[in-house]
């Protein structure tokens, strides 16, 4: 039997697990994207592998503290004024997902998703050799006091019904895990079973030469347009060349709305822009990735330094960065650990998370046309779900189907 020809358009760490997978399930893979494998939104984020992640950004309590943060200039979600008209139909989207019976969908579809993630994780990388990448200290988020962390708990609530192992701590079992944090936070909800990767880019050319060594390529060209015949999809538009294929996967973050558009497909993806600043000697080094649970912050001990990752701004992908959102994360730092050393910070990272207003990814296949598969719009969690996600969506194409539905993640929910 011949091997299907897949073309993955996006060279993500999303798009890299896909084409992993579907390389090693037996298809013959070309990976397509205008920069290098990773190099993109996938080498900036947090590192944290979040599985229990299964509370949507849109919960109830979330919603009361949203209209306080945007009034806020240095709180963790800003929408500049430019931003706002996009910003708006995707904001009445969010609060509707935010209702009770939606709520218990969403943590459903994400359970689904998210679960044993660090688990096929560890499967690529022990097949490339490389699980130094993987590290598995858990992580520690921190509240202030009771009040503050009564916010959180409808979420934590949700988390723990899905199997999340959570510990509380109160002071004293803060300081028994970690050295310097703000005498500020007094309680914290430590995560045992979850991990963190050490270096996001290395992780995510660690895949790429996986990919590569199972028999697929990799090639850099900028993809301009999606062909179809027929009512068919055939291949696409990349460099100025047409790639024919049998299959076409959409694996293009944010940018993936916009070639959607041109076949007619509008879909309420937005970027919600995270910086990062990196310090490579801040003489106090964590051991797991700290939370400050008031600033939506990670900060992350990593192999060429400390990382301290977060914010949440809506923005156009031309838009330009705000370094004022970047200086935010380093006093974010100072308030959390104090002892920390700034100085030799290098320049600040944006890049741009492809969310959707229920939280869940378009996964699956396009019905409209067929020979299109999505498989984007992870937001917050892309690290987490890229490996899972690329193991459901290479079973869902390629067999067996059995244990592998998709209906949670389908496109035509948004129609």
């Amino acid at each position: 039997m011949s091997q299907p020809r897949i073309l993955v358009v996006g060279a993500g760490i999303v798009g890299l697990c896909t084409a992993w997978h579907l390389q090693r399930a037996g298809a013959q893979v070309i990976v397509v994207d205008r920069a290098g494998p990773g190099e993109g939104t996938s080498s900036g984020n947090a590192g944290a592998i979040s599985q229990g992640s299964v509370a949507p950004l849109a919960m109830p309590g979330v919603l009361k503290s949203v209209p306080g943060m945007l009034l806020d200039r240095k709180g963790a979600l800003h929408i500049p004024a430019r931003a706002w008209p996009a910003a708006l139909p995707w904001l009445w989207r969010f609060v509707l997902a935010a209702r009770p019976e939606r709520v218990r969908d969403i943590a459903e579809g994400m359970s689904q998703l998210l679960a044993g993630a660090e688990t096929r994780h560890r499967e690529i990388l022990r097949e490339e050799g490389a699980e130094d990448l993987l590290r598995d200290e858990g992580q520690l988020y921190l509240y202030r006091d009771e009040a503050h962390l009564a916010k959180d708990e409808s979420a934590w609530a949700l988390r723990r019904e899905y199997g999340q192992r959570t510990e509380m701590l109160d002071r004293a079992g803060i300081e028994a895990l970690e050295n310097g944090i703000s005498p500020d936070y007094t309680i914290g909800v430590f995560l045992p079973e979850q991990g963190h990767i050490v270096n996001p880019l290395r992780h995510a050319r660690v895949v790429a030469r996986g990919v590569q060594r199972l028999g697929g390529e990799i090639r850099r060209a900028e993809v301009t347009d999606i062909i179809s015949e027929k009512g068919r999809v055939t291949g696409i538009r990349a460099g100025g060349e047409t790639l024919n294929a049998d299959h076409v996967v959409l694996a293009a973050g944010t940018w993936s709305r916009d070639l959607l558009r041109r076949l007619g497909i509008d879909v309420p993806l937005i970027a919600q822009r995270g910086y990062h600043v990196m310090i490579p000697d801040p003489e106090l080094m964590p051991r797991r990735p700290l939370v400050p649970a008031d600033r939506k912050a990670f900060v992350t001990p990593m192999e060429e330094g400390l990382r301290v990752a977060g914010t949440v701004e809506f923005g156009a992908n031309d838009a330009p960065p705000s370094p004022a959102r970047a200086a935010l994360l380093l006093d974010d730092l100072r308030k959390l650990l104090p002892g920390a050393r700034t100085e030799g910070a290098k320049p600040f990272w944006m890049g741009h998370r492809p969310c959707l207003p229920d939280t869940l990814p378009v996964m699956g296949p396009v019905t409209a046309y067929p020979g299109l598969w999505c498989c984007f719009g992870h937001g917050h969690l892309g690290l987490t779900a890229s490996a899972p996600a690329g193991a459901m969506l290479a079973r869902a194409m390629l067999g067996p189907p059995a244990n592998t539905d998709l209906s949670a993640f389908a496109l035509e929910r948004f129609a």
